[in-house]
């Protein structure tokens, strides 16, 4: 009897939101694939699934994977990581259930597949059970300082990159000690990350970048952010170092 061929779980990275700011490698596996998995919020379409709207086979199989939670309870809740850690392991049977039937799948993931992303989780989880490929792509970051018009790093520039989640002296300490500054997750962190840039005494410096590469992109100053920030927002600081 021939041995069935397991077929390949593709992470693959869309960028930041606009279909030609995709790898061509992204945009031929997504064309040409036969599964498509992606992260949704409940009752959603899914942001992965509508940067992708169009491009996919009429034909391809849609495997929408579903939060079981998102902001409804705080991450450091023991309940939190319990049910995303269930989610996770109801995802992986899946995909995997499916390459061992010889197909392969693409999973859809905003931004790069390493930067923070989902796809992580399924990635670890994946590794020693089918053969997995992850395709890089843009991150929202890159497309935000972009968006501004000014470079983020010069010379000799240490940049940080950090989360509005955490706990306010932390990003004020982080905020402090460097040169360029990323902070993602803004959303309901808002008045929070405006507290540490104002301990951090660089609320001048700061910008905030809505919807970068969408439609909606917005970039103002931060000093001029309203009491809130939609979830596709990020603050950034440029670098300002050494030069010739």
């Amino acid at each position: 009897m021939t041995k069935m061929t397991k077929g390949t779980v593709y992470g693959v990275g869309l960028g930041p939101g606009a279909q030609d700011l995709m790898s061509v490698r992204s945009d031929r596996l997504i064309r040409q694939a036969s599964h498509v998995a992606y992260f949704r919020k409940k009752g959603r379409t899914g942001h992965a699934r509508s940067i992708v709207d169009g491009m996919m086979n009429p034909e391809a199989v849609e495997l929408p994977m579903e939060y079981p939670v998102t902001t409804e309870i705080p991450f450091d809740d023991p309940r939190y990581n319990a049910l995303l850690s269930s989610f996770y392991e109801k995802s992986v049977a899946q995909l995997i259930e499916i390459a061992r039937a010889g197909h392969d799948v693409v999973v859809l993931c905003e931004g790069d597949p390493f930067f923070y992303g989902s796809f992580m989780h399924l990635y670890t989880r994946l590794l020693d059970a089918v053969p997995v490929n992850v395709v890089p792509g843009i991150t929202g970051m890159s497309a935000a300082w972009t968006a501004t018009g000014q470079p983020i790093t010069w010379g000799d520039d240490v940049m940080t990159v950090a989360m509005g989640t955490l706990p306010e002296a932390t990003l004020a300490e982080r905020m402090a000690q460097t040169d360029a500054l990323v902070v993602m997750k803004i959303g309901r962190n808002l008045a929070k990350v405006r507290r540490a840039l104002a301990t951090a005494g660089r609320e001048g410096e700061a910008w905030l970048i809505e919807y970068a590469a969408m439609s909606r992109e917005r970039v103002i100053p931060f000093s001029e952010a309203g009491d809130t920030a939609p979830y596709f927002s990020i603050l950034l600081i440029h670098g300002n170092g050494r030069r010739p």
